[in-house]
């Protein structure tokens, strides 16, 4: 025989069905949260951080590259005017 009356397994699926219930609200919300920032981002014309992270190293590499042609421009500029004395 069963020693508890019926009232607290009915009362025991209630909050069971509220508890999954809160967590699907939470996911939501959650998702919500989300979409709505991703929205602001877009709407500042925010960039990611991974596409700032790309574009750092190209200019570095950019950078890089502006100084060795600056170097060898000066050497060839010297061994012209060293041609020309």
């Amino acid at each position: 025989m069963n020693d508890r009356p019926k009232f607290f397994d009915d009362l025991a699926g209630v909050a069971g069905g509220a508890i999954s219930a809160l967590a699907g609200l939470r996911e939501e919300l959650g998702s919500l949260a989300r979409a709505r920032a991703e929205e602001v981002v877009r709407r500042l014309d925010l960039v990611k951080r991974e596409e700032f992270d790309a574009m750092a190293e190209l200019a570095s590499k950019a950078r890089a590259q502006a100084e060795a042609l600056e170097a060898r421009v000066a050497a060839l500029e010297s061994e012209l005017a060293a041609a020309r004395s």
